[in-house]
C-alpha cells in the first residue's frame, strides 16, 4: 500500500471532519463552538478530537479523526483473522457522535473508517479494507424521519452497486442490537466492514459517498425536531433510552474495543457517551404512548425505505 494512498485517505478524512463541524455549528444558535484537541499516541499516531458541549441545540457532539499506528495488532482485530497476527498496522478513520438537547431530536452515529497491514515480505500481500455507516437513534420516533433517513442510506450505496444498500440495511441491523435486551438500538441505517469489492478505488468511492451522505441524512431531521417543545417527560425519557446507547458502545462495540486495547486516547474513545444518563429498574412504557410506540414500531425490524404511511 502505498503512501500515496495512504495520504489521500487521510485528506478526506481531515476534510470530511472540518465540513461537519462546520455544519453543525451553523445549526447551534448559542455560538458555542467545537473546540479541537490534537493528541498523539506513543505507539504510533495520533488525531484530533473536535467537541461541543452545553449547546441550545447539541448537548454534546463530537467528530473525531484519528490515524494510529503500531507493530501489534491488539486482540479485538486478530482474533478471528489470524492471518494478520504479527503485522504492523495503520488504522484510520472519523467517528462522530451526536447528542442533541431535545428529546425529539434524534442522536445519531456515523464513522468511515481505512485499515491496513503492510505485506512482511515479497511473498505476501497487503491486507486492507474500508469500513464504516450510519444509525440512528430516536427518542421519539417520527415514520418520515426514518423513510428519509434509510432513502438518503441507500442513495450512498446506490452507485456501487444495488444490492449493497439492502446487505448493509441487515448488517447494520445485527450489529446494532443489545443482545443481553433483546432490543435493537434504534432504527439502524447501513454499516459494513472488511470491504475491499471493485479494488481499491471503488472501495474508497463508497467509503467517501458513505460519509458524504451522513450529513445529507441527518441535518434536515436535526434541524426539524431541535426547536420541538418538550416536558419533564420527554427529558426523562430520554436519559432512560440513552442508557442503552451507553450500554451498546461499553459491552459490543467493535471500535470502542479496538481504541481501548490499542491504548487509544481515552477521552476520544469515549467522547461518544451522552453527558446525562439516567437507568430505572424493570421500567416499562404506558401502553399507547409515545414512549411505547418507540418500542413498538422503530425498534422493531422495519423496510423504511418502503414503508407505507
Amino acid at each position: 500500500m502505498s503512501l500515496e494512498k495512504l495520504s489521500s485517505i487521510e485528506s478526506f478524512l481531515k476534510r470530511l471532519q472540518l465540513q461537519l463541524c462546520s455544519q453543525l455549528e451553523s445549526i447551534e444558535p448559542s455560538g458555542h463552538k467545537f473546540i479541537a484537541d490534537h493528541w498523539t499516541r506513543p505507539e504510533g499516531g495520533g488525531g484530533t478530537s473536535m467537541v461541543l458541549e452545553g449547546g441550545e441545540v447539541l448537548e454534546k457532539a463530537g467528530v473525531n479523526f484519528s490515524h494510529v499506528e503500531g507493530t501489534n495488532l491488539p486482540p479485538s482485530a486478530s482474533a478471528n483473522r489470524p492471518e494478520l497476527a504479527g503485522r504492523s498496522f495503520h488504522a484510520t478513520g472519523v467517528s462522530i457522535v451526536i447528542h442533541p438537547k431535545n428529546p425529539y431530536a434524534p442522536t445519531s452515529h456515523a464513522n468511515v473508517r481505512f485499515f491496513v497491514a503492510p505485506a512482511r515480505n515479497e511473498d505476501e500481500e497487503d491486507i486492507w479494507w474500508f469500513g464504516g455507516g450510519f444509525d440512528l437513534t430516536p427518542y421519539y420516533g417520527f415514520v418520515e424521519d426514518a423513510i428519509e433517513w434509510h432513502k438518503i442510506a441507500q442513495a450512498s450505496c446506490a452507485p456501487f452497486g444495488e444490492a449493497l444498500y439492502s446487505e448493509f440495511k441487515k448488517t447494520c441491523d445485527r450489529y446494532f442490537y443489545l443482545k443481553h435486551r433483546n432490543e435493537a438500538r434504534g432504527i439502524g441505517g447501513i454499516f459494513f466492514d472488511d470491504f475491499t469489492e471493485g479494488g481499491f478505488d471503488n472501495a474508497f468511492g463508497l467509503m467517501k459517498s458513505v460519509g458524504e451522505h451522513y450529513g445529507k441524512a441527518y441535518l434536515p431531521i436535526l434541524d426539524r425536531r431541535k426547536a420541538t417543545p418538550y416536558g419533564d417527560r420527554e427529558k426523562d425519557f430520554q436519559k432512560y433510552r440513552r442508557g442503552r446507547y451507553v450500554e451498546f458502545n461499553l459491552v459490543f462495540d467493535r471500535g470502542t474495543h479496538f481504541g481501548l486495547q490499542s491504548n487509544g486516547r481515552t477521552e476520544s474513545i469515549l467522547m461518544s457517551l451522552p453527558p446525562e444518563v439516567t437507568w430505572k429498574y424493570n421500567w416499562t412504557p404506558e401502553v399507547g404512548s409515545r414512549e411505547a410506540d418507540l418500542y413498538e414500531t422503530f425498534l422493531q425490524p422495519q423496510d423504511w425505505v418502503n414503508f407505507k404511511v
